[in-house]
Order: C-alpha cells, then sequence, then structure tokens
C-alpha cells in the first residue's frame, strides 16, 4: 500500500492551492491585464517553498507577456490570501508559467479535423461513384 501515492498530502495541496488561486485571481485581482486566466496545475516543491503555478488565458499567446507581468506584480498579495486561506507551515513563493497544451491541444484538433475535411472529400466522391451502378 506504501507504493500507491496517487493522492499524496503533495497533490492533495497541489489542488488546493490551484483552486483558491483560481478563485483569488478570478474574484479578487483587480489588474486589466490578467483577463480571463484559467489555473491548469500547480506543482509544490516538496518543501513547500516554491510553487510552479501553470496558467492558461483566453485571450491567446500575444497576450501571455502582459497576463504573465499582472501576475507577477499580483504574486505578493496572491501568497498573502493563500496563507490566510490554507494552513501549511509555508506559504510557497508562487512562479507563474504559461501553459500552452491547450493551445497546442486546440492546434492538433484543427489539424485533425482538416484531414478528416480532406479524406472525407475523397471518400465521399469514391462513395458517389459507387453508388452509380446499374441495377
Amino acid at each position: 500500500m506504501a507504493g500507491n501515492k496517487s493522492f499524496s498530502r503533495k497533490d492533495r495541496v497541489s489542488e488546493q492551492i490551484r483552486r483558491e488561486l483560481a478563485e483569488l485571481i478570478r474574484a479578487e485581482v483587480k489588474d486589466p491585464r490578467v483577463g480571463m486566466v484559467s489555473v491548469t496545475e500547480v506543482q509544490v516543491t516538496p518543501d513547500y517553498a516554491h510553487a510552479k503555478v501553470f496558467f492558461s488565458t483566453l485571450s491567446g499567446s500575444a497576450s501571455v507577456e502582459g497576463v504573465l507581468e499582472g501576475l507577477q506584480k499580483a504574486s505578493g498579495f496572491l501568497r498573502r490570501e493563500l496563507g490566510k486561506r490554507i494552513r501549511i507551515h509555508t506559504t510557497p513563493q508562487l512562479h507563474f508559467v504559461f501553459d500552452q497544451s491547450l493551445e497546442r491541444g486546440a492546434d492538433l484538433t484543427r489539424l485533425i479535423q482538416q484531414a478528416v475535411a480532406v479524406s472525407g472529400g475523397e471518400q465521399s466522391e469514391d462513395a458517389g461513384d459507387a453508388g452509380s451502378g446499374e441495377r
């Protein structure tokens, strides 16, 4: 049973930090650069001194730099509020990282749809030829 650490304390703390930060950013951060931001994942170091906060934004990759600056400016406030909401011995320093996985996923989906449309068009032409046979 010791090998099964799927829900370790570190994982639970990371998830709680993710939920709290998402709520704080949504409700409390007033910086206009920080618009529609989703906190996708949080990774904490074993000593809880640092947390890597992965985020995505609906405003696109062009505005990531501004969003990142806004989050970094708010990091002291976010850390202080996090310390009030989560009971751990050390409130971690927050390091924000843009999560490109959603953007890459959307690009892959678009490419797959284009490939299906191209191959689907060829198949429907073939189906049309097959359907014109005599009875």
